[in-house]
């Protein structure tokens, strides 16, 4: 499939990154722009440089690779992870993790990783601050209970977390406003749509955008399911293992639970979802496993709306049901 192709394993961390390929064998670069630059002169159009998306050490040296037009896939670590217990290596350092991942290059099929727009990275900028003031609010709140169940409900203390539970909730209220601006300068017919799904409101209607890249990334509904964690892994092997089948919970949690809130409203008002949630209802499944059902359903709405370009139709019946 790639066979001028010369696969470069990447094992990056906070400062540095190691490199391997099976000419030049194993290099080690400083993680910043100097190290950047050091690498690069030392790759051709044939290159093919694989690493694992590790938090926010990866994104600079693949963007830059990017920039200089050089091939570059970004790989989930779990499935470098097993790829490695695969070929049963128990050697785990950074030099060997960089030549387990360039093999893995050249065994098995990549995708060209390339950035998301600049809106969607400063969109979920703004999420990751918000969600972070979310959780201090909530760490407030639960001072000020305490506090209050223990008699205390006046003086200074109280009066100093009390307003910076109003800075908190100010900010959060920006932020908000700042994403919900951008989503409406660069995605405002797709907002729109998605919105107009009973049971999606404004803010899960946000989030889907930034997080899937307005459904540009994927070829289906069924792998948005997957990425988001709402996909139902099932547990069976022959007559005796029929282990629980459970969602994978491997994706956004925050996206996974603003969808699991807008599943309650949609099994009510959402005539697909509400005619799927009391179908599985009346065959004796559980409610909580009727609303996950309700949560893929308004990912296939939305995916469905993102790639017609067509309205939300409350008559609509899939070929598919």
């Amino acid at each position: 499939m790639h066979k001028c192709t010369i696969f470069v394993g990447i094992d990056i961390s906070k400062d540095v990154f190691d490199v391997y390929n099976s000419e030049e064998g194993h290099q080690q670069f400083t993680n910043d722009v100097s190290g950047f630059k050091s690498f690069t002169k030392v790759l051709t159009s044939s290159h093919w440089c694989v690493m694992e998306a590790t938090a926010c050490y990866h994104y600079q040296l693949a963007l830059h690779l990017f920039q200089k037009g050089i091939q570059a896939s970004v790989m989930n670590p779990l499935v470098i992870k097993r790829f490695i217990q695969m070929k049963l290596n128990q050697i785990k350092t950074d030099k060997s993790d960089a030549k387990m991942i360039c093999l893995y290059g050249q065994e098995q099929p990549l995708e060209l990783w390339h950035p998301a727009p600049e809106y969607v990275e400063e969109c979920k900028m703004l999420q990751t601050v918000t969600q972070l003031y979310f959780k201090q609010t909530t760490a407030i709140k639960n001072k000020l209970h305490s506090l209050a169940s223990k008699g205390h409900k006046t003086g200074k203390t109280i009066r100093s977390l009390n307003r910076q539970l109003k800075h908190l909730q100010k900010e959060i209220k920006l932020l908000e406003t700042e994403m919900e601006a951008l989503i409406k300068t660069h995605e405002p017919a797709l907002f729109t749509k998605i919105k107009s799904i009973p049971g999606i409101g404004k803010k899960t209607a946000i989030l889907l955008i930034i997080t899937t890249n307005s459904f540009k990334d994927f070829a289906s509904s069924k792998q948005v399911s997957s990425f988001l964690g709402l996909a139902p892994n099932e547990r069976s092997s022959g007559s005796s293992v029929r282990g629980r089948s459970r969602i994978s919970k491997t994706g956004n949690p925050i996206v996974r639970n603003h969808l699991f809130l807008c599943s309650f409203t949609a099994s009510v008002h959402n005539p697909q979802c509400k005619a799927l949630y009391d179908r599985i209802v009346a065959k004796g499944k559980s409610k909580k496993l009727a609303l996950i059902a309700v949560c893929n359903k308004l990912i296939k709405q939305a995916y469905g709306i993102s790639k017609s370009g067509l309205p939300y139709d409350k008559n609509y019946v899939s070929k598919l049901s």
